[in-house]
């Protein structure tokens, strides 16, 4: 590929992937990151010698991570430790608990004694998502730039693996017939931050990928993986500006030039990759007369994510929970209608618990731990009043947490922080709050998602969960991959030309 210049707004890992493959190749790669450290929605909160993850904590098919760092000619493991988490995490129901293993013998022997009769229909749900799982991943490494790549073979060969006519939930009502075993291979439709019975069932890739892959953890956190990939950026010769906001692109005749910082500086370029969320970027960045395709109001008439309420507290005591727990709500169904349709709080919410510390003793001091609490909740459509909810909503969950696991938490916290869905929005600008990005309806994925090369204007690209293949840290790396190939792809036509 020609040298070329190029600025990435955003130092978020779908971004900071982009600018480390593209500095290997010799490109000039300048990185604006608003936020004074790397990593957006995967960066790192330190306080009082606690350090969490501020975003995802779950790390699968990590090869896909690795191709990354090869196609940069670096080595992972020079840069990242992964420790592997197993059994994957503890599901709690009432009165049942569900630890799965990447062993498939074991989590067979697991379900045998938890849900009688169902082993055989995991074996089978493994092995249909083998096959669906090859025929869908060309589909999720390659552009969607034309509506006729539908007529693609590998899109041809993969249609049959899209379940079109049924939802998630109604996928895993072929395998299993236990409610809650049915919801323990569902629940990760909230990576995508939607309901399992809207959820396309292609999605049953998601579970199936944790069982095939297993589930890591880098030592120091997920927040590892972008400073890796900061860090070999800047070995090449990549500039990251920390600090530094993006005011507006520069634009002329429908090229983008370079982007205009929030300090009033002008800093050209021939390409730019926008990793900042889509929808802030394109309601933020660009004036609205250029771009037709998404406005404002077409914008607000997508379809978002539910987004997260989050506790992140330093404890002066350790606990022997695993790494991860995921409590389900006595009426999973209800709680999730309340976050997706109905767009109100839940009295009796679903929550997700991190206790890193029984993997990772470099989080908290010794004798310490961290616990990092997640409840799904409605994204700012709602209109809820966070300034006026969150400190009950916050006992709810803390109620629910320690009666459930049986634990004491609030006479040993040191430390607190806690993210509001309007935080997520207001200062970190994920826009509606919805912390999973646009939705993965049938309507808003492949083509129908905005595009890695974006097609109203001319050297303007995309990487990250707004853009194909979507939201979730294997999608996002594989969006710099696919955005990058298209930028080789329209260098060797120009070169035609």
């Amino acid at each position: 590929m020609k040298k070329k210049s190029v600025i990435i707004i955003g130092a978020g890992p779908g971004g900071l992937a982009s600018a480390m493959i593209l500095a290997s190749q010799g490109n000039k790669v300048t990185v604006f990151e608003k936020q004074e450290q790397v990593g957006g929605r995967t960066s790192a909160i330190h306080t009082n010698g606690y350090t969490f993850d501020k975003g995802p904590t779950f790390l699968s098919m990590p090869y896909l991570l690795e191709e990354l760092f090869t196609l940069a000619g670096r080595k992972m493991d020079d840069y990242l430790t992964l420790t592997e988490v197993d059994p994957l995490y503890e599901l709690r129901f009432d009165g049942l608990r569900f630890s799965p293993s990447r062993d498939q013998a074991v989590t067979k022997q697991e379900i045998e004694t938890l849900f009688p009769g169902n082993g055989e229909g995991y074996e089978r749900f493994m092995k249909d998502n083998d096959i669906k799982m090859e025929r869908l991943m060309p589909l999720l490494q390659n552009s969607f730039q034309s509506i006729f790549d539908y007529f693609r073979w590998r899109t041809i060969r993969a249609l049959p693996h899209l379940t079109l006519n049924q939802s998630l939930y109604d996928v895993l009502g072929n395998y299993f017939t236990d409610e809650e075993l049915k919801l323990a291979f569902t629940f990760q439709s909230k990576y995508l931050g939607m309901s399992p019975w809207e959820c396309p069932g292609a999605f049953s890739i998601l579970s199936y990928m944790e069982h095939k892959y297993g589930i890591f953890h880098p030592i120091g956190g997920l927040n590892q993986i972008p400073k890796a990939f900061a860090k070999v950026t800047e070995e090449y010769g990549g500039v990251i500006h920390t600090g530094v906001g993006v005011k507006q692109l520069l634009v002329a005749n429908k090229k983008v030039l370079g982007v205009l910082l929030e300090t009033g500086e002008k800093v050209l370029a021939d390409d730019v990759i926008v990793n900042a969320d889509f929808a802030h970027a394109i309601t933020s960045f660009i004036e609205e007369t250029p771009v037709k395709r998404y406005t404002r109001e077409k914008i607000n008439k997508k379809d978002f994510s539910c987004s997260t309420f989050m506790l992140y507290l330093g404890l002066d005591q350790t606990y022997e929970l695993p790494h991860h727990t995921v409590l389900f709500s006595s009426d999973y169904k209800k709680n999730v209608e309340e976050i997706s349709t109905r767009k109100v709080l839940s009295e009796q919410p679903s929550i997700y618990v991190q206790n890193a510390g029984v993997t990772d003793s470099t989080l908290a001091p010794e004798g310490k731990s961290t616990l990092y609490i997640l409840a799904p909740v409605p994204n700012n459509t709602s209109l809820l009043d966070w300034e006026s909810e969150k400190l009950a909503f916050r006992e709810l969950v803390l109620n629910q947490v320690e009666m459930k696991l049986g634990i004491s938490i609030r006479d040993h916290i040191e430390v607190e922080q806690l993210i509001t869905p309007m935080d997520w929005e207001n200062e970190l600008n994920v826009y509606q709050g919805a912390t999973f990005n646009l939705s993965h309806r049938l309507r808003q994925m492949m083509y129908f998602r905005p595009h890695n090369k974006f097609e109203e204007l001319e050297n303007l690209w995309l990487v990250g969960g707004g853009t194909h293949p979507g939201s979730g840290l294997p999608t996002i790396f594989e969006s710099a991959k696919i955005t990058i190939a298209e930028m080789k792809k329209q260098e060797r036509k120009q070169r035609g030309a």
